[in-house]
């Protein structure tokens, strides 16, 4: 598995548009600004803290655990931490916490459904940490970038975390009774049909990338 860190983290294999690991969180979370700015969160703490722990803690692990037994491992820490993040919002914003809570529980199995802890242990601490926060930061952008489309097309506002009411919109576009049309992308079926388009561009200069370099 050393291949997964000599591949690159947005063009590689293992890339979140590449692998499409994550995809209903992309769609669920991608549906507004500020939804987007918290699943960003919750995947930096979640992930970077399980890849912290569990790459200082395999050297202790028995030898003879099954896989299966590892797995258990991994998912009780990402489930811990996601709980934890999820208590920290609820007691920052309860409100913010009702409207998110729906995918912050996507976010454990996106994190065993990457792959990166079957090659984390040939790393040291500090290489997997890294390499974990990059790929992160590369699937917190996809989100964020969506949901600047997705948000102000389909709804006409842009917010972000906070107000009593959970989220605060920071602009509210006027007219928006005449982009009826571009309201789809704030349901989940838009949220594909983008992200259908966005994968179909991404593979198109990934080709073209590689064809130049083959040349």
């Amino acid at each position: 598995m050393k291949g997964r860190f000599s591949s690159h983290p947005f063009w590689g294999s293992h890339s979140p548009l590449s692998a499409l690991s994550g995809a209903a969180l992309i769609i669920l979370a991608s549906n507004r600004f500020s939804f987007a700015l918290i699943c960003s969160g919750a995947l930096v703490w979640v992930f970077g803290l399980t890849v912290l722990v569990y790459s200082c803690a395999h050297s202790v692990l028995p030898s003879c655990l099954p896989s299966r037994g590892r797995t258990v491992i991994l998912l009780f820490l990402s489930s811990f931490f996601s709980g934890v993040f999820a208590v920290i919002i609820s007691l920052l914003n309860p409100l913010l916490i009702l409207g998110t809570v729906f995918f912050l529980v996507l976010v454990p199995p996106w994190c065993m459904s990457t792959g990166f802890f079957e090659a984390v242990e040939s790393l040291d601490p500090f290489e997997a940490i890294s390499r974990a926060l990059v790929e992160t930061v590369i699937f917190s952008g996809i989100i964020i970038a969506l949901s600047l489309i997705r948000e102000p097309l389909g709804m006409g506002t842009i917010s972000i975390p906070g107000s009593s009411q959970g989220i605060m919109e920071i602009y509210e576009g006027q007219n928006t009774e005449t982009f009826l049309p571009g309201r789809i992308l704030s349901i989940s079926a838009g949220g594909l049909l983008l992200l259908g388009y966005l994968i179909a561009i991404y593979r198109y200069f990934k080709d073209r990338s590689g064809n130049v370099s083959q040349e």
